[in-house]
């Protein structure tokens, strides 16, 4: 079933003497109704949300596609802009899954692109700085030159003060001795303090924009974060890995725990072929092909990645002669 737009176009017309319809308006539009009946796949929600640490959370607050047919998810524009720009080849499918599957698996992105999420994120400014490194998204952040920033602070427990790694100059995951971490939350009490001084500064006539320059990063910031579904999962590849830093990892969970549902088939495949997938260079296919334990480099840090994939492979225990067979 459709109609025709044409007749309230016209009416949108200005009245008066001199006006001239606009060339839109002689453009006929047709509505065309769904085939079978459209669902949406937010139930009618407003957001989705997950909290995050004390303050901060992640929050889907629309997709596109919104509306899907009744039993399908967002997968299915997947699925069609495959097929649109692979024409009759896509035939040989048989099954929705198996496109997305193949399609993740060997690395076509473009049809991943068609459904798009928008979050609305609350995170520590140091979170942020790492987040927005990713700059496949549209982003609009709180502004601290026209509002003042809330009193929200991230603060770890002793438990979570971590040491410095002494092999990855990034960050740390083990814990540092009790009094080093008390000494680090005093510090985060004493940069807290500032708060107060920045509010001060203001009431005393300071402009906001520079009031803010001396707040820590410890701070909570708010931004709403658009991004198509291709470029969600290489974000979620990145931070949900092991060698990110934790309190990152616990937004990229909670991102990948509010897509899931809506995508599940393309999450499925992004565990199967990112996540819980070893990628080998050409130098570890050799060592593997000739039953070598190490691979021919110097490099220190190669080396060290080698055997953490040899150890997740299984082939500590295996001998030169077993690989070779």
């Amino acid at each position: 079933m459709s109609t025709t737009a044409t007749e309230g176009a016209r009416s949108a017309t200005p009245a008066g003497s001199g006006s001239h319809p606009s060339p839109t308006t002689q453009i006929e539009i047709k509505r065309i109704e769904p085939e079978t009946p459209l669902v949406d796949i937010m139930a009618g929600a407003s957001r989705h949300e997950v909290r995050v640490h004390d303050h901060g959370f992640v929050a889907l607050v629309d997709v596109m596609p919104r509306l899907v047919p009744e039993g399908s998810t967002a997968d299915l524009a997947i699925v069609q802009a495959a097929r649109v720009s692979y024409g009759a080849g896509t035939k040989r499918v048989s099954e929705d899954r198996g496109l997305i599957r193949y399609l993740l698996r060997h690395r076509h992105t473009t049809p991943f692109e068609m459904v798009e999420f928008k979050f609305h994120c609350a995170m520590p400014i140091f979170v942020a700085r790492q987040w927005i490194r990713h700059r496949t998204a549209n982003v609009n952040e709180y502004s601290a030159r026209y509002s003042i920033m809330p009193d929200r602070f991230y603060r770890p427990t002793v438990d979570g003060v971590r040491a410095q790694s002494q092999t990855n100059k990034q960050g740390g995951d083990e814990l540092i001795d009790v009094g080093a971490a008390e000494d680090f939350l005093a510090y985060l009490d004493e940069a807290e303090s500032l708060y107060g001084k920045y509010t001060n500064l203001i009431e005393r006539g300071v402009t906001r924009e520079l009031s803010r320059v001396g707040l820590p990063a410890s701070l909570y910031t708010e931004w709403y974060w658009k991004c198509d579904l291709h470029n969600t999962l290489r974000f979620l590849s990145l931070r949900m890995d092991a060698h990110a830093q934790l309190e990152i990892q616990d937004y990229a969970r909670a991102m990948c725990a509010l897509i899931e549902p809506l995508v599940p088939v393309t999450v499925e495949a992004f565990r199967d072929y990112e996540m819980n997938a070893t990628r080998l260079t050409q130098l570890e296919i050799e060592a593997i092909r000739t039953g070598s334990k190490d691979i021919h480099t110097t490099n220190k840090r190669e080396q060290a990645e080698w055997q953490a994939k040899r150890k997740s492979l299984g082939l500590d225990g295996v001998g030169a002669g077993a690989l070779r067979e």
